[in-house]
């Protein structure tokens, strides 16, 4: 599975977002929610977020309480596509709720920033994909383990069902395939 991962992640880093129906692209594959309810789109697989942080850091600084006690910690951010700066989304007892995070680490690489929490610099937001063999040896732990974070599965997104090529059809059946058979 990891090795699928890092393949994924290293195809779709220079991905940029495009408009399928304007610029004229058969697929996207993306994480996170529809960007346009045009677009239809396949569920391929499923992205749990986490926050996190090192053993050394909680015990420097101790864990958050709550998702706003996280505005006094020192946050990793990761900077992705056009999220606002700093600004981290929750989902606490069905409702939305959003806290400003400071810190004084940010980049927009994802293997920058999960290096900084493996050093004990902060919280950083990642998803399980990243975390699950560092979570696993103990290097990082999970923080608030009650509260949701928006999620981050992947999608395979087209513009029309009616006129799908059935090359994109297969290609998106193969990657659902694909990614089930080595995430099971």
């Amino acid at each position: 599975m990891e090795e699928v991962v890092s393949s994924a992640r290293a195809e779709l880093k220079g991905l940029l977002r495009v408009n399928l129906v304007e610029e004229q692209f058969d697929l996207d594959i993306r994480f996170g929610d529809l960007p346009d309810t045009r677009l239809n789109a396949r569920h391929i697989m499923s992205n749990r977020r986490f926050l996190c942080a090192s053993p050394g850091y909680l015990k420097q600084f101790g864990p958050p309480s709550s998702s706003s006690d996280l505005a006094n910690h020192r946050c990793i951010i990761h900077r992705q596509n056009d999220d606002a700066y700093g600004i981290w989304h929750f989902i606490k007892n069905r409702k939305s709720e959003t806290v400003k995070v400071g810190g004084v680490l940010s980049s927009n690489d994802g293997d920058v920033v999960l290096g900084w929490a493996l050093d004990g610099h902060g919280i950083l937001m990642r998803s399980e994909w990243d975390l699950e063999k560092y979570l696993q040896t103990g290097r990082l732990q999970v923080v608030l383990k009650g509260v949701n974070l928006p999620r981050a599965d992947l999608f395979a997104f087209y513009p029309s069902r009616k006129n799908l090529p059935a090359k994109v059809r297969t290609f998106i059946d193969f990657l659902a395939s694909s990614l089930a058979r080595s995430n099971g």
